[in-house]
């Protein structure tokens, strides 16, 4: 495997520093507007428009990128986002900070899009596989390091915002220096939100289950852990035990999902487990270490629905229609991601910090009844046939890499199940 990453090595490197800087931005911008005082309502908006501006660049950056070419627009997005994060040390105000980062979930998503393009490009049918698998666990490694620079600096001051803004930055040296060939780029086409509603309604019902619940552990984790009391430290392994409970448990989990027939069975299991768990965890008076625990588990969990959705879905379509199915995933899990963080910070501002656990029980709750619901009006299923992908949310450039190739899939689809 490490043959076929050293060519695309500095991309991974570039995306390591990216990830890196990313994962320590958004803990920090949720601990320090809690410890300014902010309701759950503001920050909960400000998070979400974090996701607002993630999905609303894949449709405005392909033409960015397609006028002036890779690496100017990803010195253009990078110098945005940096931009962006040292401001928001700056301007430190609710509204600032919502229109910041709006601009900075822009630029992020222009980020992600012009190094996966790449890896999509680099990627033959024998070596895709591996340079994904790749690409994820440079994603969970680098959203894991991020947590832990939280501990270097005071959240009050300015520090870890040029730590942020710098990191950011740093992401484009590997990625102007490679010599991987720039890549063209289009738009990620999409199939009729109807005709995917009819073949997979619970892969559907996944991806916006899980961008519901999993934006609001990105966007009001880091609040929630400050207001349960835990310090700098505390919140960096608040958000790890998630981020790596999601890296080591999705491979099992996905396995699973291959070789357990009917992957509706497995969706509904997966998420009825994962919101009892958030329930237990609202519900029972927990020591931080036992908190920890939980958290993995859910974070292992709960990170799994979104790729379990896709392979669902992936079940239920024609090889030719693959990949505009994976993107209108892509965009119905973005949509729930928008609201997330909002309505989080809502049951938040009511009911506490613990509420995010609730929140977390309701959504998934929700999801597990409509998936139990589809299994018994239409208890026949397709028997698993593509492969399960460990991932976390992509851009419309790396759907190709996500997405079987006709080879991979059966011919024809069955009904809606």
């Amino acid at each position: 495997m490490m043959k076929r990453l050293l060519p695309i090595s500095s991309l991974l490197f570039g995306v390591a520093l990216l990830l890196a800087g990313n994962g320590l931005f958004g803990t920090l911008l949720g601990v320090r507007s809690a410890a300014e005082g902010w309701s759950g309502r503001a920050i909960g908006l400000m998070m979400s428009a974090y996701f607002a501006g993630f999905l609303l660049g894949t449709f405005i950056n392909p033409r960015i990128i397609t006028r002036v070419g890779h690496i100017r627009a990803f010195a253009i997005f990078a110098a945005l986002a940096s931009s962006a994060a040292l401001l928001q040390g700056l301007l430190v105000h609710p509204l600032a900070w919502l229109l910041l980062r709006l601009l900075t979930g822009i630029c992020l998503v222009g980020l992600y899009m012009v190094v996966e393009s790449w890896l999509n490009a680099q990627a033959e049918p024998s070596t895709r596989g591996q340079i994904f698998a790749g690409y994820m666990a440079v994603n969970f490694g680098g959203l894991a390091a991020g947590q832990t620079l939280l501990a270097l600096y005071p959240v009050q001051g300015f520090e870890l915002f040029g730590v942020t803004a710098m990191l950011l930055s740093l992401s484009l040296v590997p990625v102007a220096l490679t010599s991987v060939a720039q890549p063209a780029v289009t738009q990620a086409p999409h199939l009729s939100l109807r005709a995917l509603y009819t073949l997979a309604p619970v892969g559907i019902a996944g991806a916006v289950g899980s961008g519901l619940a999993l934006s609001a552990f990105w966007g009001m984790g880091p609040a929630a852990a400050q207001q349960l009391g835990f310090e700098g430290s505390g919140v960096a392994a608040f958000m790890s035990a998630a981020i790596l409970g999601g890296a080591l448990l999705q491979l099992p989990i996905g396995r699973w999902s291959d070789r357990g027939g009917d992957r509706r069975r497995v969706l509904f299991l997966l998420t009825l487990a994962s919101a009892a768990t958030a329930l237990g965890l609202f519900l029972l008076p927990l020591e931080p270490s036992l908190l920890l625990g939980g958290m993995f588990l859910f974070g292992g969990l709960a990170f799994a629905i979104y790729p379990v959705s896709i392979a669902l879905t992936n079940d239920r379509l024609r090889p030719e229609d693959l990949l505009r199915g994976a993107g209108s995933l892509l965009l119905l899990h973005g949509a729930g991601a928008v609201l997330g963080p909002f309505l989080a910070g809502l049951l938040m501002e009511w009911l506490g910090p613990t509420a995010l656990m609730l929140h977390f029980a309701l959504m998934l709750g929700l999801l597990a009844t409509y998936a139990a619901w589809r299994l018994w009006i239409s208890p026949q299923g397709p028997e698993a046939h593509t492969p399960f992908q460990p991932m976390v949310r992509t851009t419309p450039a790396a759907l190709e890499l996500i997405a079987p190739t006709p080879e991979d899939a059966t011919p024809e689809a069955g009904p809606a199940t």
